[in-house]
């Protein structure tokens, strides 16, 4: 089995990962057991609470139930906005990462060449991550929330425990960080150019250039010498025919 095959299994099994935990974050938006409470009145009658990020809700043992929207959204808290916000985002930035790496993936051949796929596969991957980040602080959140009221002395309120819509976005979101953690590092490794720091190279020169198909320099030369010699066997040189020419040289003792 190749490298390639390999990395394209692991995309398929990251893309179904990632899609799964997807699935289960949007499936917590429209659920009320974000919290829970049970309170009983009387003996035969007992009286559920529970909400989400949208709405209260109350039933009881006769079956009957009735849920009541926020009142208003200029009187919620800071808090209940922010966690409406990442919920949103993070379904919206998982389609896109869904839509990125099936486009990139090995296997489905819509881009381009493999560095191309490998850019769109890893900008599924961190659109994935993106993603997971957003679900993990929601629930985190909301259930650091929960858990600090419920465990304060002084709170007055009615307290509240965790529901399932908390342990059922905490699951997509780990599918959501570990899918996209897996797809963002193999697709990277090839789609991203190496960072490492490379020696710089020489410039070719002219003699290499001109003769780099022709012969190879020996290994234990290390100069070459391009300019023409002064002297040659045999005969003068230039310099020595000029200053011969122009007369002869006297020494400080023939005068004497």
């Amino acid at each position: 089995m190749t490298y390639r095959t390999v990395v394209m299994y692991m995309e398929i099994g990251c893309f179904v990962s990632c899609l799964c935990g997807w699935i289960l974050v949007c499936s917590t938006l429209p659920t009320e057991y974000w919290t829970f409470s049970e309170v009983g009145s009387v003996v035969l009658t007992t009286s559920n609470y529970y909400s989400n990020l949208w709405r209260d809700c109350i039933s009881d043992t006769t079956g009957v139930s009735d849920c009541k929207d926020y009142p208003s959204m200029l009187a919620l808290p800071a808090f209940l906005h922010a966690c409406r916000a990442l919920a949103v985002c993070a379904v919206i930035t998982g389609f896109f990462g869904g839509v990125l790496t099936l486009i990139g993936m090995k296997c489905t051949k819509i881009g381009g060449s493999e560095i191309a796929n490998a850019r769109v596969t890893f900008a599924g991957g961190i659109t994935y991550l993106v993603s997971g980040f957003c679900g993990m602080i929601t629930y985190s959140w909301w259930a650091n929330k929960v858990v600090s009221e419920y465990l304060d002395p002084n709170f007055r309120e009615q307290k509240y425990e965790l529901g399932a819509a908390v342990f059922i976005g905490w699951g997509g979101s780990t599918l959501l960080l570990s899918g996209g953690t897996v797809l963002s590092y193999f697709s990277g490794k090839e789609g991203l150019p190496s960072t490492s720091l490379k020696t710089p190279r020489r410039p070719a020169s002219y003699v290499t250039a001109r003769t780099r198909r022709t012969y190879m320099m020996p290994a234990m030369s290390s100069r070459l010498n391009l300019g023409p010699p002064l002297f040659y066997e045999g005969r003068t040189s230039r310099t020595t025919r000029a200053t011969t020419k122009a007369g002869p040289n006297y020494s400080r003792d023939s005068f004497v």
